[in-house]
């Protein structure tokens, strides 16, 4: 019998057994973040193999976000009623699943199979801030929720250059195979360690009294939420900001590769520049802004450097031998600008609202920003198949600017 199953209905896992609950969660997310990151390098490449046009070839991106869009309030609110636990092992167990499928898909359309079952899979992120929730005393909470957020991050660093380096060995002729089922065996460890580290933390009289909805959009507390001076421009710009970066995310395989017969490792090590440089503004640049200019002013500062970004990267094929010069340094300052903007416009929008409805308004600026990355892999990509490569960041960059202008007038 575990320590877990010996304690009292309903009592706090004792301090050892949390910090390792805590640890697998980071572990969990981590990993589910990594996995997503694996495929960002060759993804799009292995759909064009299997027959897809360009825009098609975005669709496994853009499938998969729509998945996490729709199943995030399911599984949260199915934690409710039977417990974090359950829930969280599915998601552990099936994203192994998922990188199977994936890594021996042998069709496109068993492609965007892997792809909807694995966006579906990895919806757990409510699932982890409540079980950080129930484990956690209210002064210690936001300690815990960090871990949620340096989890993402350095999956998102690590995913893309360990997927790209990864991608250079193929497994019976297979491009992408070896990430894949690396990512499916990371998920069957993580699976093992939970099964032993990680207890239940909803007890049995706690479950079914949640009003948590499982539609992916409250539109009573969207209304509410907007109602606060502010909050609407926040939700807005937060939704552009979500949709243009991820309509570049889902196609900038397809760009390096056709502007600059880029590989796919060498895409792989652009994104990890990228992630670098978004960890290092998060983690110490921002804490120095802050107090110094506010968030607002750092959300309209990062908006204008993302949107000069956006351009840059748009022309840079016309730059001849500097022009990846110019890619990388568009990348990098895409990077500063989102470092930038990332962690203060929730700031921003957190001290407008009152005590009683933080969660309704980080709630609602959450769910704009999952429908903004479900709809910008769909709208770059029918942009860079039906304008021209360049059209996802060239009409990105106008429609940033568009959210700069707006922050300038109505964030305050």
């Amino acid at each position: 019998m575990t320590a877990a199953a010996s304690a009292p209905s309903g009592a706090a896992p004792e301090k050892g057994l949390r910090n390792a609950s805590l640890g697998t969660l980071f572990l969990t997310i981590f990993l589910d973040l990594l996995g997503f990151g694996l495929v960002i390098p060759f993804l799009p490449g292995i759909a064009r193999r299997l027959g897809a046009g360009d825009f098609v070839a975005t669709l496994p991106g853009a499938v998969y976000s729509i998945m996490q869009f729709v199943f995030i309030p399911i599984w949260g609110r199915l934690s409710d009623r039977i417990g974090r636990r359950p829930v969280l092992l599915w998601s552990i167990g099936a994203s192994a699943i998922g990188m199977t499928i994936l890594g021996f898909a042998p069709t496109l359309v068993w492609l965007l199979v892997a792809r909807i079952w694995s966006g579906a899979a990895t919806a757990n992120i409510a699932v982890a801030q409540a079980y950080i929730a129930d484990v956690t005393p209210p002064d210690k909470r936001a300690r815990g929720m960090a871990i949620v957020g340096i989890a993402f991050g350095l999956g998102f660093i690590f995913g893309p250059f360990i997927g790209g380096e990864l991608s250079r060995f193929q497994v019976e002729g297979r491009v992408g195979m070896l990430p894949a089922l690396v990512a499916a065996g990371l998920s069957t460890v993580n699976l093992l360690l939970a099964l032993r580290t990680l207890p239940e933390s909803l007890p049995p009289e706690r479950r079914g009294q949640s009003l948590r909805r499982a539609s992916p959009i409250d539109l009573a507390a969207f209304r509410a939420a907007v109602r606060v001076p502010g909050i609407g421009a926040a939700v807005a710009i937060n939704f552009m900001l979500y949709l243009w970066f991820s309509g570049m995310e889902q196609t900038f395989r397809l760009f390096t590769a056709d502007g600059f017969g880029m590989s796919d490792a060498g895409t792989g090590r652009v994104f990890g520049l990228v992630g670098i440089v978004s960890a290092l503004v998060q983690g110490g640049l921002v804490g120095r802004l802050v107090p110094r200019f506010g968030e607002a002013r750092l959300v309209q500062g990062g908006l204008g450097v993302q949107a000069a970004a956006f351009a840059l990267l748009g022309l840079s094929p016309l730059f001849g031998p500097s022009g990846v010069v110019a890619l990388l340094g568009a990348s990098a300052l895409i990077a500063l600008g989102s470092g930038l903007c990332s962690p203060t416009l929730p700031a921003f929008a957190s001290r407008r609202a009152s005590a009683t409805t933080q969660g309704m308004t980080l709630g609602t600026l959450q769910s704009a920003s999952a429908l903004a990355r479900a709809l910008g892999p769909i709208v770059g990509g029918a942009f860079y198949a039906t304008i021209d490569p360049r059209a996802p960041y060239l009409i990105g960059a106008v429609g940033l600017a568009a959210a700069a202008l707006l922050a300038v007038a109505r964030l305050r």
